[in-house]
């Protein structure tokens, strides 16, 4: 079609092949209002004479002023036509810029923060540049099925309601509350049924929830020592006195002596952070009967305890007796992706309306659609699915590094044997200092991290924390000589160093 001219000074650009003609018509008389050659307050043909002049019937003109009159670009008026608007709609989008002032601006005056921000600290988790060995806290997003979860999020935004799109209680979407509950009696021997299910954003806001809920500041928290630095840097802003109780190879040690006053015990009991150990029987009864008798809760971190490789599903404390004592938090980030951005809090039943009130006021509530999408991926059996085949992928490769360090690394460096997780302790020889071999990784293209940054080490042992979900069998291998070969050139350069413990490490916030 040949361009033809419908009113002096403009004309309208051919139909592009397989473009519609309601759809040609708006692009082309948006283009001619927003470049000035229809200008505001001008008039338009009428319907039928543009209709007529391009050979076209009524209905696509019809239907295009509207859509350009719903938008803002035109106004009719009855018995007097169309016209272009007086003010378009990218007008009202951006504000006039401040004046300019040329003269010296005064200091602004000191601000006065609140304790909570003058107390905190950036905890930063983010993954610059690619991939490398050995990362940690990353799973291998590459296996996701992102096809999959495509299908499910189009099925689901479908049969969006009105009711959906207006939000949900603040407690959380009740379809996701109801498929978690299922999933959680199965999967973790979790009692509980779906009212006391919060959606949240993931383990750390679960952990400021029930700092809000539960604990004044200046009081008493304990955390395990070594342990995730994000729950130390939150309780730190949070003006809560920290207790450190240490951590050895059957778990935390319960020492109640050493705990008088604290009104929260934060754990991770399925698969201990950093040194990936299981909290022992005996140790997990005793810190329920604490709890009993003190009045205290316990905050059960269970951030990654769906992968596990050896033994029997150990499981959550919140289902051995502790349902009116534990606070039962975990995280879709690591199972599924990290910018999902959704998890779970699973509180006593006397705690439900308290918390509900305290997350209302500051959170509202979770994206709700997403929320009806990954409640879709649950009920449909492909959550249980995905999560078998990286239990299976995950061995695969933590035997890799197990293998791997086991010939090339050998009177170097000790890959701690793990149960469960994404990560796991590389013990290194007398001799070396972890910081130093860190520093000098880069320069190998390798990613470590000493486990001296999460707390001080059982026996003052240097080590390396070594992720390796998010590799390839062949990457970890070639990792691993890289190790090698970075351990041999630094050999006996120095003694191990005695000041890290108070460096924050690097765990996703959950």
């Amino acid at each position: 079609m040949s361009i033809r001219r419908t009113a002096p000074g403009w004309a309208l650009v051919p139909r592009a092949p397989g473009t519609t003609i309601v759809r040609w018509l708006y692009d082309a008389l948006r283009t001619q209002i927003l470049a000035g050659r229809l200008s505001p307050g001008s008039a338009l043909p009428a319907t039928r004479d543009l209709a007529r002049q391009y050979g076209t019937s009524r209905g696509p003109v019809v239907a295009a002023y509207a859509q350009l009159a719903a938008e803002g670009y035109l106004e009719a008026t009855v018995g007097s036509g169309t016209f272009v608007a007086r003010t378009l709609p990218e007008e009202l989008l951006h504000a006039a810029g401040a004046a300019r002032v040329d003269a010296p601006q005064r200091t602004a005056t000191r601000r006065r923060l609140a304790r909570f921000a003058l107390g905190a600290t950036v905890y930063d988790t983010t993954h610059p540049g690619r991939l490398r060995a050995f990362r940690t806290n990353v799973p291998a997003l590459r296996l996701f099925p992102t096809g999959l979860w495509a299908q499910v999020a189009s099925r689901r935004l479908r049969r969006a309601t009105l009711a959906m799109l207006h939000g949900c209680e603040p407690a959380g979407y009740a379809p996701l509350r109801s498929a978690l509950a299922g999933y959680l009696a199965r999967a973790r021997g979790v009692a509980c049924d779906p009212q006391r299910i919060l959606i949240v954003s993931g383990v750390q806001e679960a952990l400021d929830l029930a700092l809000r809920v539960l604990v004044e500041r200046g009081e008493r928290v304990a955390v395990e020592d070594p342990g995730y630095p994000g729950a130390r840097l939150l309780l730190a802003a949070a003006g809560a006195r920290i207790v450190r109780a240490p951590v050895d190879r059957d778990g935390v040690r319960i020492e109640p002596r050493h705990l008088g006053g604290v009104r929260l015990f934060y754990v991770t009991p399925a698969h201990q952070f950093p040194l990936g150990v299981t909290l022992s029987l005996e140790r997990r009864l005793t810190l329920l009967e604490w709890a009993r008798q003190t009045g205290a809760m316990v905050f059960e971190d269970d951030y990654d305890s769906e992968f596990r490789y050896a033994g029997r599903p150990t499981p959550a404390l919140q289902g051995m007796g502790g349902e009116h004592h534990v606070l039962l938090a975990g995280s879709f980030s690591k199972v599924l992706f990290p910018s999902l951005r959704l998890g779970y809090l699973v509180v006593p039943p006397d705690l439900v309306d308290r918390f509900s009130a305290v997350l209302s006021l500051g959170h509202r509530h979770a994206p709700v659609l997403t929320q009806a999408v990954l409640a879709d991926f649950i009920d449909g059996g492909h959550f249980a699915s995905h999560v078998r085949r990286m239990r299976g992928v995950y061995a695969e490769r933590l035997e890799a590094l197990t293998d791997a360090a086991g010939r090339e690394l050998h009177g170097l460096l000790e890959v701690s044997p793990i149960e469960a997780g994404l990560q796991t302790a590389g013990w290194l020889a007398p001799g070396f200092d972890a910081g130093r071999v860190c520093d000098a990784a880069g320069e190998r293209d390798l990613d470590l991290v000493p486990m001296s940054r999460y707390g001080p080490m059982p026996g003052g042992r240097e080590g390396l924390h070594l992720g390796f979900a998010a590799l390839e069998p062949r990457e970890i291998r070639r990792g691993v000589s890289s190790v090698a070969a970075l351990l041999a050139a630094s050999r006996g350069r120095g003694r191990a160093s005695r000041g890290s413990r108070a460096l924050p490490g690097r765990r996703d916030l959950q």
